[in-house]
Protein backbone atom coordinates (compact mmCIF):
# COMPACT_ATOMS: atom_id res chain seq x y z
CA UNK A 1 0.00 0.00 0.00
CA UNK A 2 1.44 3.28 -0.74
CA UNK A 3 1.95 5.88 2.07
CA UNK A 4 -0.39 8.71 2.18
CA UNK A 5 2.11 11.75 3.31
CA UNK A 6 -0.04 14.85 4.80
CA UNK A 7 1.08 18.21 5.28
CA UNK A 8 0.18 19.60 8.96
CA UNK A 9 0.74 23.36 7.99
CA UNK A 10 -1.26 25.25 10.95
CA UNK A 11 -3.06 22.21 12.19
CA UNK A 12 -3.12 21.55 16.01
CA UNK A 13 -3.49 18.03 15.72
CA UNK A 14 -0.73 15.37 15.02
CA UNK A 15 -0.94 12.66 12.83
CA UNK A 16 0.55 9.56 11.73
CA UNK A 17 4.64 9.93 12.23
CA UNK A 18 4.48 13.26 14.26
CA UNK A 19 2.96 10.88 16.98
CA UNK A 20 6.40 11.38 19.40
CA UNK A 21 4.76 9.94 22.75
CA UNK A 22 5.73 6.22 23.30
CA UNK A 23 1.94 5.00 24.56
CA UNK A 24 -0.99 6.27 23.81
CA UNK A 25 -4.87 5.39 24.48
CA UNK A 26 -6.27 4.27 20.70
CA UNK A 27 -10.20 4.75 19.56
CA UNK A 28 -11.03 2.89 16.74
CA UNK A 29 -13.03 4.79 13.88
CA UNK A 30 -16.44 3.40 15.50
CA UNK A 31 -15.42 4.32 18.41
CA UNK A 32 -14.17 1.20 20.35
CA UNK A 33 -11.91 1.90 22.78
CA UNK A 34 -8.66 -0.44 22.15
CA UNK A 35 -6.64 0.58 25.23
CA UNK A 36 -3.29 1.75 25.76
CA UNK A 37 -0.56 0.85 23.29
CA UNK A 38 2.39 2.20 21.82
CA UNK A 39 2.28 5.02 19.22
CA UNK A 40 4.03 2.71 16.48
CA UNK A 41 1.23 -0.45 17.00
CA UNK A 42 -1.17 2.34 16.82
CA UNK A 43 0.08 3.48 13.29
CA UNK A 44 0.24 -0.01 12.40
CA UNK A 45 -3.38 -0.64 13.10
CA UNK A 46 -4.72 3.16 11.17
CA UNK A 47 -3.00 2.02 8.08
CA UNK A 48 -4.26 -1.33 8.46
CA UNK A 49 -8.04 -0.19 7.48
CA UNK A 50 -6.63 2.86 5.27
CA UNK A 51 -7.31 5.26 8.01
CA UNK A 52 -5.16 7.63 10.18
CA UNK A 53 -4.17 8.33 13.36
CA UNK A 54 -4.88 11.73 15.25
CA UNK A 55 -4.10 12.88 18.09
CA UNK A 56 -7.26 14.34 19.62
CA UNK A 57 -6.63 15.02 23.33
CA UNK A 58 -2.87 15.61 23.72
CA UNK A 59 -3.23 17.10 27.05
CA UNK A 60 -4.57 13.54 29.20
CA UNK A 61 -2.06 10.87 30.58
CA UNK A 62 -1.59 9.30 27.83
CA UNK A 63 -2.58 11.54 25.05
CA UNK A 64 -6.03 10.33 23.24
CA UNK A 65 -5.52 8.85 19.38
CA UNK A 66 -8.34 8.64 16.95
CA UNK A 67 -8.26 6.48 14.08
CA UNK A 68 -9.97 8.47 11.34
CA UNK A 69 -9.60 9.52 7.61
CA UNK A 70 -7.84 13.12 8.39
CA UNK A 71 -9.08 14.98 5.60
CA UNK A 72 -12.74 13.60 6.19
CA UNK A 73 -11.85 15.91 9.90
CA UNK A 74 -10.39 18.90 8.68
CA UNK A 75 -13.38 19.09 5.77
CA UNK A 76 -15.91 18.80 8.72
CA UNK A 77 -14.34 21.24 11.20
CA UNK A 78 -13.76 24.24 8.36
CA UNK A 79 -17.56 23.44 7.65
CA UNK A 80 -18.58 24.15 10.97
CA UNK A 81 -16.68 27.07 11.30
CA UNK A 82 -17.89 28.57 8.22
CA UNK A 83 -21.51 27.97 9.56
CA UNK A 84 -21.28 29.78 12.51
CA UNK A 85 -20.83 32.87 10.62
CA UNK A 86 -23.45 35.67 11.69
CA UNK A 87 -24.73 37.96 9.10
CA UNK A 88 -24.02 41.29 10.20
CA UNK A 89 -26.66 44.01 9.34
CA UNK A 90 -26.01 46.49 6.68
CA UNK A 91 -27.85 49.50 5.90
CA UNK A 92 -28.09 49.45 1.90
CA UNK A 93 -29.45 52.83 0.24
CA UNK A 94 -32.13 53.32 -2.34
CA UNK A 95 -32.17 57.02 -3.87
CA UNK A 96 -34.84 58.22 -6.52
CA UNK A 97 -36.21 61.20 -7.60
CA UNK A 98 -39.65 62.55 -7.98
CA UNK A 99 -39.33 62.45 -12.01
CA UNK A 100 -37.67 58.78 -11.90
CA UNK A 101 -39.61 56.30 -14.34
CA UNK A 102 -42.26 53.65 -13.50
CA UNK A 103 -39.93 50.86 -14.15
CA UNK A 104 -36.72 52.39 -12.67
CA UNK A 105 -38.65 52.63 -9.28
CA UNK A 106 -40.03 49.08 -9.99
CA UNK A 107 -36.27 48.06 -10.01
CA UNK A 108 -35.36 49.89 -7.30
CA UNK A 109 -38.29 48.69 -5.56
CA UNK A 110 -36.92 44.91 -6.48
CA UNK A 111 -33.91 45.97 -5.34
CA UNK A 112 -34.68 47.43 -1.65
CA UNK A 113 -37.30 43.65 -1.82
CA UNK A 114 -34.08 41.51 -1.74
CA UNK A 115 -32.12 44.10 0.93
CA UNK A 116 -34.84 43.32 3.60
CA UNK A 117 -35.03 39.29 2.60
CA UNK A 118 -31.41 39.10 3.66
CA UNK A 119 -31.99 41.30 6.97
CA UNK A 120 -30.47 44.49 5.81
CA UNK A 121 -31.87 47.87 6.65
CA UNK A 122 -33.08 50.06 3.68
CA UNK A 123 -32.51 53.72 3.47
CA UNK A 124 -35.42 55.47 0.93
CA UNK A 125 -33.77 58.73 -0.28
CA UNK A 126 -35.89 60.89 -2.70
CA UNK A 127 -33.60 63.63 -3.72
CA UNK A 128 -34.42 66.74 -5.23
CA UNK A 129 -32.70 69.20 -7.47
CA UNK A 130 -32.92 72.39 -9.20
CA UNK A 131 -36.92 73.43 -9.43
CA UNK A 132 -38.38 70.00 -8.52
CA UNK A 133 -38.24 71.72 -4.70
CA UNK A 134 -40.67 74.09 -5.60
CA UNK A 135 -42.97 70.39 -5.56
CA UNK A 136 -42.04 68.34 -2.50
CA UNK A 137 -45.69 66.42 -2.41
CA UNK A 138 -44.84 64.71 -5.17
CA UNK A 139 -41.88 63.28 -3.57
CA UNK A 140 -43.97 62.96 -0.71
CA UNK A 141 -45.95 61.01 -2.87
CA UNK A 142 -43.73 58.69 -4.45
CA UNK A 143 -42.16 57.47 -0.55
CA UNK A 144 -45.59 57.03 0.45
CA UNK A 145 -45.81 54.75 -2.50
CA UNK A 146 -42.06 53.15 -2.11
CA UNK A 147 -43.31 52.32 1.47
CA UNK A 148 -46.70 51.12 1.16
CA UNK A 149 -45.08 48.73 -1.96
CA UNK A 150 -42.59 47.47 1.17
CA UNK A 151 -44.94 47.01 3.88
CA UNK A 152 -45.08 43.14 3.09
CA UNK A 153 -41.69 42.78 4.17
CA UNK A 154 -40.39 45.72 5.95
CA UNK A 155 -41.48 47.93 9.11
CA UNK A 156 -40.87 51.43 9.33
CA UNK A 157 -38.09 52.51 11.72
CA UNK A 158 -37.41 55.99 10.74
CA UNK A 159 -40.55 57.94 9.70
CA UNK A 160 -40.29 59.96 6.11
CA UNK A 161 -37.95 63.84 6.98
CA UNK A 162 -37.51 66.42 4.99
CA UNK A 163 -33.79 67.53 5.17
CA UNK A 164 -32.91 70.06 3.14
CA UNK A 165 -32.88 68.65 -0.24
CA UNK A 166 -33.73 65.39 0.50
CA UNK A 167 -36.55 63.57 2.03
CA UNK A 168 -35.39 60.31 3.98
CA UNK A 169 -36.92 57.19 5.62
CA UNK A 170 -35.48 53.96 6.71
CA UNK A 171 -37.36 50.93 6.86
CA UNK A 172 -35.95 47.21 8.76
CA UNK A 173 -36.96 44.10 7.84
CA UNK A 174 -39.89 42.57 9.54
Amino acid sequence: MAQRRIENKGAQHRINEMIRIPQVRVVSATGEQLGVMSSYDAITAARAVGLDLVEVAPDSKPPVCRIMDYGKFKYQQKKRVTKQVVHRTKLKEIRVRPKTGDHDIQVKLKQAREFLVQKDKVLISVIFRGRELAHIEEGQKLIDFLLTQLEDVSKIEAPPKHMGKRITCTVAPK
